[in-house]
């Protein structure tokens, strides 16, 4: 995402200024939250007043609290470079982080309100979301980003799903799933266009060489492929045929990593995180796909998508986004490294504990406090850009 091209004149709380100030910082301080009270709620040291499962209650908050959160600053970042319009702004703004917030707030108390007015409360902010980055993209006549604002469609229905499935056999199985490949898509649509262009904006000014290949057939194949195969996993789960179409897919998101160049990235940590971020993806597949065929357990390929995709990705975005759309000088600094191994490691610890169950214990835990870690640590590093205001001003 290049600089947002004009603002209007605002006068009120910095952070309401652009859309990615809030749900970037209180995205990441939830994401570091809901790990730490879901762990002693896992090994039945605490009790979470839910009508969720424990299990539930965390897959749920980070699928359809956390997630969206960044989505959604992303979104009202990205989209007035899309279309040329003004950026949402102040007390509309500010209508959008209270409906997220009380969204969080109804699912961790509705064992006592009652799952119905959780999944009303919830609801609300994906729709408030989905409405105003169609209207924005429709007015600005951008058709192609319909697509972005399907997704956000597509993920308020598995929400539903999601609520009324858990509340009806007690587990949340194809409210998880269709929020996962819902995730994993927008992955795959909007990073396949910002790693090949951030990579192929700083190889042509730093490292003249072999670019990113331009989109292509390529992309349109793998992604074809990745979304039918993501289709299967979502009805069929353990289906041989499921498995192959994963595994397929994942080979296909492999081809196409590799034809954008990131091996020429590795002096720049803000470009390359995006390759690393992006190569959880295709591990995911192959990771789904073995399991669809009962050779490694569901959860590892799960939590290569979410802990090692959604997570390295959406924090390479964030880090990236804040700096660009504050006049801030595009460097990863050691604290962002940090962060960016520290999720890495988590990803490893999460997967590694679903292959390994003698050492979950332990694995569990390294991976919960390194994830934590680095959402604490992002926050922190860049709570002044943003709370303060742009530089250059």
């Amino acid at each position: 995402m290049s600089p947002i091209p004009r603002l209007r004149s605002f006068e009120g709380p910095d952070i309401l200024s652009y859309g990615f100030r809030p749900f970037f910082l209180l995205g990441s301080l939830f994401a570091a939250a809901a790990v730490m009270a879901w762990l002693p709620a896992y090994f039945g040291e605490i009790s979470i007043p839910t009508a969720f499962a424990p299990r539930d209650w965390h897959v749920h908050e980070m699928l359809y609290g956390f997630v969206p959160a960044v989505v959604t600053g992303f979104l009202l970042t990205a989209i007035p470079n899309w279309t040329g319009r003004l950026p949402l702004q102040g007390a509309p703004l500010a209508v959008l982080v209270t409906a997220w917030v009380f969204g969080r707030i109804a699912v961790w108390t509705s064992g006592t309100t009652g799952w119905a007015v959780a999944m009303v409360a919830d609801l609300a902010f994906l729709v408030l979301v989905g409405a105003a980055a169609a209207r924005e993209v429709i007015a600005g006549k951008n058709w192609r980003n319909l697509r972005v604002v399907g997704l956000v469609g597509v993920l308020a229905i598995g929400n539903a799903v999601f609520h009324v499935e858990a509340h009806a056999t007690g587990s949340a199985s194809y409210g998880t799933r269709i929020g996962i490949a819902c995730v994993v898509m927008l992955i795959t649509l909007i990073g396949g266009r910002i790693v090949p262009s951030f990579t192929r904006n700083w190889l042509a000014r730093e490292k003249p060489g072999r670019l990113p290949a331009p989109f292509g057939t390529m992309d349109v194949t793998t992604m074809i492929g990745s979304a039918l195969a993501l289709a299967a996993w979502v009805a069929f789960p353990d289906e041989a045929l499921t498995g192959v179409l994963l595994c397929g897919a994942g080979l296909l998101q492999v081809v196409r990593l590799a034809r954008w160049a990131g091996y020429r990235t590795a002096a720049d940590r803000l470009v390359l995180v995006l390759h690393v971020g992006y190569a959880f993806l295709p591990a995911g597949f192959v990771l789904a796909g073995l399991s669809a065929a009962g050779i490694v357990p569901v959860s590892a390929g799960i939590h290569a998508w979410t802990v090692g995709g959604v997570g390295l990705m959406t924090m390479a975005v964030m880090s990236r986004a804040s700096l660009g759309h504050t006049g801030r000088a595009l460097r990863a600094t050691p604290a962002v490294q940090a962060v960016y191994g520290l999720i890495a490691a988590a990803a490893l610890a999460r997967v590694c504990a679903a292959l390994h169950p003698n050492a979950a214990f332990i694995l569990l835990h390294v991976a919960a406090f390194a994830w934590a870690g680095a959402f604490v640590v992002f926050a922190v590093s860049y709570w002044r850009v943003f709370t303060g205001p742009r530089l250059g001003r």
